[in-house]
């Protein structure tokens, strides 16, 4: 089953849940700043979209520029940090089977469903 990371107060992320909703196929809505995946789930997301965690993050956010961005940290630290702070997991992500990606720009949607 399609499962959507989803912001609702994110425009990118509610096009994406249009789109997806549009294709009739059955999804799930994980609204992740309410259910904020642990360590071993997010990464698993992150291996599935096969980058490192510090691409995962949202760099423009104020709580990374006050409180992360100048630290050296390592893949589990900002994983950590991620969890700690939800807000900074960038957004939408779509997982379909073990394929993932962040659907921006949305047609990136299209390569796994």
């Amino acid at each position: 089953m399609i499962q959507i990371y989803h912001n609702s107060r994110c425009g990118k992320s509610r096009d994406c849940l249009l789109f997806i909703t549009e294709t009739g196929k059955k999804f799930e809505v994980i609204k992740y700043l309410e259910d904020i995946p642990t360590f071993d789930e997010l990464t698993n997301i992150i291996k599935k979209l096969d980058i490192k965690p510090i691409d995962l993050i949202r760099k423009k956010e104020k709580i990374w520029i006050e409180n992360f961005k100048n630290l050296q940290m390592t893949d589990t630290e900002i994983i950590n940090a991620m969890i700690s702070n939800p807000i900074l997991i960038e957004r939408p992500i779509v997982i379909n089977g073990n394929k993932a990606v962040i659907a921006r720009p949305l047609e990136k949607v299209i390569t796994i469903i």
